[in-house]
């Protein structure tokens, strides 16, 4: 615990109990001393009066040991005992210990036999000191708003109204594609295009999804400079939103239906991860790609996680207080939201920004690549689900043509990770697709939004956005 200064020192009154919880203590920094103190007692005749006694005479001798710079103190309630006990019916207490703990080898017997009902709780409290709780007052809602109704879908109900977006979701298996925009997703947009800078952006994402009827939010995001807030409610207003199969997570001009058309098989979604683990030579804490969280970063209940303070230097200040001819100069209006190619753009010889990518076929700028999707030019007879008008396991075959070229990259970087690593004998290492979850987190934007290729921001599904 001490190695650990994030860790929290446990005391269990019962070790041997393995249902005793824990009290915790709080690491705290101090400067005392460690003192040895002996007492000594030497033993003397006293006459007083006429009766003789022992009077023993103390002495105390003292002797700085060292300094201790770290004090572990318990604050802490010492209540979340549970114990394995069974209520009877005359309210006598029953000890269960030697029913429900096995401490040696048991026969079939002892797992056979009737039990009360014993269930400990999964969890106990965070908390083991206690806290004023200021309870919110009632939310204010806009006129007109009126509480959902309670079902058994929805128990708990909503905290506040959700903003309307007013965006259309299409699934694969739909019939029929939207044609226009709906009617609130117009005055809304209407509403905030006020000045000729909305009209601009709006006119250039028209030009936009002219050129190219389907596109991510991400690359819109590349290609005009406009506010987050504004382009959630553009994008409503000029297209619908596919939530399922090859066009997934994308947005669709109105009127126009990618299932009709072998030529929207450029536009189809790749969902790429990058792969990391012994088996492909690097680690995950090897890769120059960081992912966006990790599980080790996950704070359980005895460890305390502090943020670490910032130090501001010289350099930063100059960066703040800098003149526009400076690099800590504002970016003019028009590029002031716009985020770099790479964020939607795949070339080969460059590390994506993040692990995990969405990227449009038509964005893989790599011959080797384009020659996979246009395989089956002109044969296209089924768009399906999974691989929408591209042969069977063309994905797939991207992610490995692709996961090796990354794996090129990193090695030409760091050769030394791959110093003992031996290669098959056609000279391409089989890689295999890991599977995981997405990580489709919509993160809040920032009102001073600084893009770059080491955002924290993933290319996300903005489902939650319009709901």
């Amino acid at each position: 615990i001490y190695a650990d200064p994030a860790k929290r020192l446990e005391l269990y009154f019962r070790p041997k109990d393995p249902y005793c919880h824990p009290v915790c203590a709080n690491r705290f920094p101090t400067s005392t001393m460690l003192l040895r103190v002996r007492r000594r007692r030497s033993k003397r005749k006293q006459q007083l009066d006429t009766e003789e006694q022992i009077q023993p005479e103390v002495q105390f001798e003292m002797e700085i040991l060292g300094i201790v710079t770290t004090v572990y103190k318990f604050q802490g309630m010492s209540d979340f005992q549970y114990l394995a006990m069974h209520s009877g019916p005359d309210g006598k207490q029953t000890s269960m210990y030697d029913k429900v703990l096995m401490l040696k080898p048991e026969k079939e017997e002892f797992f056979n036999r009737d039990l009360p009902l014993y269930i400990p709780p999964p969890i106990f409290s965070r908390l083991d000191t206690p806290v004023d709780y200021f309870y919110r007052p009632d939310i204010q809602h806009r006129e007109g708003y009126n509480n959902p109704q309670v079902s058994g879908e929805n128990l708990i109900g909503l905290s506040r109204a959700r903003r309307p977006h007013n965006a259309i979701f299409v699934n694969f298996d739909d019939e029929e594609i939207p044609t226009k925009p709906l009617d609130a997703a117009v005055q809304t947009w209407k509403k905030v295009c006020t000045n000729p800078v909305d009209k601009k952006v709006e006119e250039e994402l028209r030009k936009l999804f002219e050129v190219r009827p389907v596109w991510s939010r991400n690359a819109v995001k590349a290609n005009i400079s406009v506010h987050p807030d504004k382009l959630k409610l553009l994008l409503p207003y000029l297209a619908y939103y596919m939530l399922t199969g090859p066009w997934r997570s994308l947005w669709v001009r109105f009127g126009y239906d990618p299932r009709k058309h072998p030529e929207a098989k450029i536009y189809q979604v790749l969902d790429f991860r990058i792969r990391c683990g012994m088996k492909y030579g690097y680690a995950a804490t090897d890769m120059p790609v960081k992912a966006k969280r990790s599980t080790y970063n996950y704070s359980l209940p005895i460890t305390v996680k502090k943020q670490g303070s910032h130090t501001v230097s010289v350099h930063d200040l100059k960066q703040g207080l800098g003149t526009a001819g400076t690099s800590g100069a504002k970016k003019p209006p028009s590029s002031r939201y716009k985020l770099k190619e790479s964020i939607y753009i795949f070339r080969e010889g460059a590390l994506p920004p993040y692990r995990q990518m969405f990227y449009q076929l038509c964005d893989l700028n790599v011959e080797s690549l384009q020659k996979i999707i246009h395989r089956n030019d002109g044969t296209e007879s089924e768009c399906t689900e999974r691989d929408g008008w591209c042969l069977a396991k063309t994905s797939d075959d991207l992610r490995d043509s692709m996961s090796l070229m990354i794996k090129q990259i990193i090695r030409s970087t760091r050769p030394a990770l791959f110093s003992n690593t031996t290669s098959s004998e056609d000279g391409k290492e089989q890689l295999a697709y890991e599977s995981g979850e997405d990580e489709d987190d919509e993160e809040e934007e920032e009102e001073d939004f600084k893009p770059s290729d080491g955002s924290e921001n993933e290319m996300e599904t903005e489902i939650l956005d319009y709901v």
